[in-house]
């Protein structure tokens, strides 16, 4: 049968397809959904994991088990997943292992623009890359074949393109893998004499799956009218194939580690000229540079951002299609917090007090932007917290006053734990807040172990935050509703003013959660308001200025109060009234 389909929800088909039984994973924009929709199959069994390393170990003991096994993360999630993933190439697999890698060229939802690519070289294990939803759910089918003919894990990079643009797939039926465990202490347990021994095996699996790659068809030569030869891969390929048809002989790619050299010698010399297009490192050019071929690729195209047709079309000094031109610039749109966000009283309340606030990965890092303005750093998922204990370490007295870190629920289970452990036992004076929204919300409301239900919203273990904390050696530990102005401000003061490390929890479910039952939107008396802008302090959405006086949107407004307790003429009241 086919249909139509995003690239992520194709993974999730061939996961299906090739009778995968264990998925776990930590929610990543752009490779999310792929979980999401696997979960949807009644014969995988799925999970949100509480970080990317743990994903990857657990889905890995499930293919130890004898059963075929997957995790996916974006990017920069491969890299808290390292650390498993390169001892695994050492010690190879049971049943089928797939692990899919998302990069974010562009940096849509993402700190860096890191290539994937680097992985699979320095791990020395074999990556495939699809260039639409069709290949997608082939590749993922023919990565179990990969795995368990070679002994490896795989890699499934996808891109933000790929994964979040639709095309035709043609789906098939589920076959069911199952293998028997055997106990093989010299495969399994990487001890250093027992790694050594691996590490050679991995070498001659990387030259078998070379020749692999010099006749697998997903490595496939389309010949051209034209004098110039392009060897790319993935979405550049699609952009590829739209600015020059079948003008252009193309090297397509669908395996990008190991590279075919022969394959590559042979279609360099059938071209005039050879070029290579590829987002973002230029892996493929260099490895072609050290075949002695002459290529170029990097001095045409940039090694940052996403590309687009126009632009490469302009790199070969072709005519790009003219665009039009809008008569009116389009005003623009900074990203805000949603109107009702819990996360913007306490925001407020560190602006007011200014606080320096070391930040960390989740809706939250839109307090950075104006008109709060709070937030000074955003590193990595977790980091907050190490980094706001090395800062008051150095600056003593001089900082802890008025320096706090922020985490979400979601963040502080993934990597903010060992960051507080650390706090708590070399005892620097330092304020977390983790800030408890109840879900995982910039990736789109995945359960987290603090939310109390699974990836399919059935009852689950729940982590008590405030009992955790205390556990960790926190005697200072206080919940505020972040709602209420006063009382954040309150446990700021005194938190800040305490001696010894000290825990705020400023907890309130995300106000876009579909079981959130909001308060009558506001509405403002223009007799009482005098236009001093006050409430537009919190930068919400919902509330603008209309003639001089402010205005509240009821179709955004959630009631929050928030606004009204900075009136100084108490001009708002609920419509209700």
């Amino acid at each position: 049968m086919k249909e139509l389909m995003l690239g992520n929800k194709a993974v999730a088909r061939g996961l299906y397809e090739a009778g995968v039984c264990f998925v776990s994973s930590y929610p990543g924009t752009p490779s999310t959904e792929i979980t999401e929709e696997a979960a949807l199959y009644d014969e995988i069994y799925c999970e949100w994991a509480p970080n990317e390393k743990v994903a990857m170990e657990s889905a890995f003991g499930a293919s130890l088990a004898g059963r075929r096994a997957f995790c996916a993360q974006k990017h920069v999630g491969l890299n808290v997943a390292a650390d498993p993933l390169f001892t695994m190439s050492y010690t190879g697999v049971n049943a089928g292992f797939v692990v899919v890698v998302a990069d974010d060229a562009g940096c849509h939802s993402s700190q860096n623009e890191q290539d994937s690519r680097h992985y699979a070289r320095a791990a020395k294990l074999p990556m495939l890359e699809p260039a639409d939803s069709s290949e997608a759910l082939a590749f993922t089918k023919l990565a179990y074949e990969l795995s368990e003919k070679y002994d490896t894990p795989v890699l499934l990079k996808m891109c933000t393109r790929v994964a979040h643009s639709q095309s035709v797939v043609e789906t098939g039926k589920r076959e069911e893998y199952n293998k028997p465990y055997e106990k093989n202490i010299g495969k399994y347990v990487m001890m250093p004499g027992n790694a050594k021994r691996r590490h050679p095996i991995v070498e001659k699996r990387t030259e078998a799956l070379r020749e692999y790659a010099e006749t697998s068809p997903i490595n496939r030569i389309e010949k051209g009218t034209g004098d110039i030869g392009i060897i790319t891969a993935s979405t550049s390929y699609q952009y590829v194939k739209e600015v020059f048809g079948d003008e252009a002989h193309i090297l397509k790619l669908g395996m990008t580690n190991p590279l075919p050299d022969n394959l590559i010698r042979q279609f360099a010399a059938g071209v005039k000229e050879l070029y290579v297009v590829e987002e973002l490192d230029s892996i493929i050019e260099e490895h072609v540079k050290a075949l002695g071929l002459t290529v170029k690729g990097s001095e045409l195209l940039p090694r940052i951002d996403e590309f687009c047709q126009n632009q490469i079309a302009a790199a070969f000094g072709r005519k790009a299609p003219e665009g039009v031109v809008l008569e009116d610039a389009i005003p623009p749109r900074p990203p805000l917090m949603c109107a009702g966000c819990p996360h913007r009283g306490m925001f407020y309340a560190l602006q007011k007090r200014k606080c320096t606030v070391l930040g960390d990965i989740g809706c939250y890092t839109l307090g950075a932007v104006a008109p709060l303005n709070a937030i000074e750093l955003t590193l990595c998922m977790g980091a907050s917290i190490g980094a706001v204990h090395g800062f008051n370490k150095m600056l003593g007295r001089e900082s802890e006053g008025k320096t706090v870190a922020v985490i979400g629920d979601s963040t502080f289970m993934h990597s903010g734990m060992t960051g507080l452990a650390n706090v708590a036992y070399n005892q620097s004076n330092s304020t977390i807040i983790i800030l408890d929204n109840s879900i995982t919300g910039m990736t789109g409301h995945q359960q987290n172990p603090t939310t109390g239900y699974n990836i399919k919203g059935d009852p689950a273990g729940k982590i008590d935050l405030e009992a955790l904390c205390r556990a960790m050696g926190f005697q200072r530990v206080r919940v505020v509703d972040p709602y209420d102005l006063t009382a954040c401000d309150t446990a700021l003061k005194e938190e800040l003013a305490a001696e010894g490390p000290s825990i705020i929890i400023s907890r309130r479910p995300c106000a876009l959660l579909k079981y959130v039952k909001h308060k009558a939107p506001l509405k403002v008396d223009k007799e009482k308001c005098i236009g001093c802008k006050s409430c537009m302090r919190v930068g919400c959405p919902a509330i603008s200025m209309q003639e001089g006086k402010a205005v509240v949107d009821n179709t955004q407004c959630v009631g929050c109060n928030v606004c009204s307790q900075l009136c100084p003429k108490q001009a708002f009241s609920s419509t209700t009234d």
